[in-house]
């Protein structure tokens, strides 16, 4: 089974423009994305999925300076930015990251294919009943439902790529990974200058290789001055792009 893992990311965002190619320690936070799925052993190929967009010349510099294949798509449509990047690259299944979440752990990544693999269903994530943090979430795709939910997917659900899938889930084999402890209390994703605040500490304390949940989960219960950094942001709905 080839697995395609595929990292949106554009400098375009409302909230926080520019956020994944700010610096994190010494690398870029769409760099740390790349490394801790790479350290996931569990991806054939890894590709970044941006936007023809003038501002995202950026990203595909950055690209070329970690060495990462890149795609160049649609702004909002980023369904068709996947479906591009599949017409490059063989694969049998689509991980699906973002480049905002430069926390991502590798272990949970590759549990996710491993559990993934061995259900045999169409779509998993680790989101329909959130126990993990917000940022450290994993989504698994086989190639072939990927590309029908093209002809099916409209409006907001092809900005979300996935979404048409759980949300018709009487039409597709759907399953959720839940993890214990719950953790879904913790906001790790990058989105606003308090995630940032928090993330940066996080960083700043443990430094360049990618992390463990659990590591780092333990330290924060120690640090409820930086979770309370971040506690009051509020995720943008659904249908918000």
């Amino acid at each position: 089974m080839t697995t395609l893992g595929i990292i949106q990311a554009r400098m375009g965002s409302s909230r926080l423009p520019g956020k994944v190619l700010r610096k994190l320690g010494g690398r870029s936070v769409l760099e740390r994305v790349v490394r801790a799925a790479q350290a996931s052993g569990v991806l054939d190929t890894l590709v970044v999925a941006t936007t023809v967009e003038p501002a995202d010349d950026a990203v595909v510099a950055e690209c070329a300076a970690i060495g990462i294949p890149c795609y160049r798509g649609p702004v909002d449509d980023v369904l068709t930015r996947f479906l591009g990047v599949l017409d490059q690259h063989e694969s049998d299944v689509v991980m699906r990251f973002t480049a905002d979440c430069p926390l991502l752990d590798p272990h949970l990544v590759a549990l996710a294919h491993r559990v993934f693999t061995a259900a045999q269903v169409d779509y998993m994530t680790t989101s329909i009943t959130r126990t993990l943090p917000r940022g450290l979430d994993v989504e698994v795709v086989r190639t072939p439902v990927l590309r029908a939910v093209d002809a099916l997917a409209t409006d907001h659900h092809r900005t979300h790529v996935t979404s048409y899938i759980y949300t018709h889930a009487d039409d597709f084999d759907v399953i959720g990974l839940t993890m214990q402890p719950d953790l879904s209390h913790l906001r790790l994703t990058l989105d606003t200058e308090d995630d940032w605040k928090l993330i940066e500490a996080i960083v700043g304390h443990f430094g360049e290789e990618p992390l463990s949940v659990r590591k780092l989960a333990d330290w924060l219960a120690g640090r409820p001055d930086l979770i309370e950094l971040n506690a009051h942001v509020l995720q943008k709905a659904l249908v918000q792009a």
